[in-house]
């Protein structure tokens, strides 16, 4: 079959079918998706088999809630992020921290701190390196944002994140820090450790066939919003980590990777009121101004919330 009759069929089921007026961008993505699939179905010769094991496939994968995992790993959240990147050059927007993926695992309803925050509740202080980051938030002008607010969130010890890890307080390692009046934000937490797929889950299984790992860096996630501005979706990725250059869901970027300095000085160790040495990040973000002729900045999708 040609792939001209596979459009003739296709524009048959899905649009000549229709017995009231459809949504027009519904249909346009329906019957392209569709039509595509054929196409694949006929040029690789899928089988039967392969096509209903195919379906139990995502089935299952969104029974498992791993959609939102496999997503990342097939690239296609990456693939988003060149999109809205090669928008903002078109409007104009250059230079600012650069984007890279939300993943599935943010939490809305953080508990919101003035300045500065503590994001660990202490159960693994005896076996953590101790990390305080701070920085400054900064507009589309070079000036400080006084009241930005930045959403943090990462991992614990064994890369498992609070809510979705029942063994977990509430929060632990989430919090929502709204920058001084000089736009700056700190934060003391626990050095994140990165994660794997869950083994024998729908991605992991999936990327065994493709002959591909699971694992991601030690990583932490930021939304930075401020009146005006444009909201930033993004991570740093903890320097050193064995996957910093070989990330599964393919976030990793230039830009995001700041040096992390041990400090051991007992002077700077009894500042912070520690009885060892800790690791210390500095990182600025910097903002666009609203666009109206860039694509949002937010994007809109389902997210937990507790």
């Amino acid at each position: 079959m040609t792939h001209n009759d596979i459009d003739k069929l296709v524009n048959s089921w899905i649009v000549e079918s229709a017995i009231r007026p459809a949504n027009p961008r519904v249909q346009q993505i329906v019957v392209r998706l569709v039509g595509d699939l054929c196409k694949a179905i006929e040029d690789l010769d899928i089988t039967p088999n392969e096509f209903w094991q195919g379906l139990e496939y995502f089935s299952a994968a969104g029974a498992n809630n791993e959609l939102g995992l496999l997503t990342p790993g097939l690239g296609l959240e990456r693939f988003m992020d060149i999109r809205a990147d090669e928008a903002d050059a078109k409007a104009g927007l250059e230079g600012g921290t650069p984007r890279t993926i939300e993943g599935p695992l943010y939490v809305a309803g953080a508990p919101v701190c003035q300045g500065s925050a503590r994001l660990d509740d202490g159960t693994e202080s005896d076996r953590a390196e101790v990390l305080f980051m701070q920085g400054t938030v900064y507009g589309e002008n070079g000036r400080p944002v006084p009241g930005a607010q930045v959403e943090v969130w990462h991992a614990n010890l064994l890369g498992n994140y609070s809510h979705f890890d029942q063994t977990q307080s509430p929060f632990n390692l989430r919090r929502t820090i709204v920058a001084d009046d000089k736009g700056r934000y700190q934060f003391r937490t626990i050095m994140p450790k990165g994660y794997g797929c869950p083994p024998g889950g729908s991605t992991q299984t999936l990327l065994d066939l493709l002959g591909r790992h699971g694992q991601r860096p030690a990583h932490i996630h930021f939304f930075v919003s401020a009146d005006g501005h444009r909201k930033l979706t993004t991570q740093i990725n903890i320097d050193g980590d064995e996957y910093l250059w070989d990330d599964f869901a393919f976030a990793s970027r230039e830009g995001l990777v700041p040096p992390v300095v041990r400090v051991d000085d007992p002077a700077a160790i009894a500042a912070k009121d520690l009885q060892k040495p800790f690791a210390s990040i500095d990182f600025d973000f910097h903002l666009h101004a609203d666009s109206a002729a860039a694509p949002a900045g937010d994007v809109e999708r389902t997210r937990a919330a507790a």
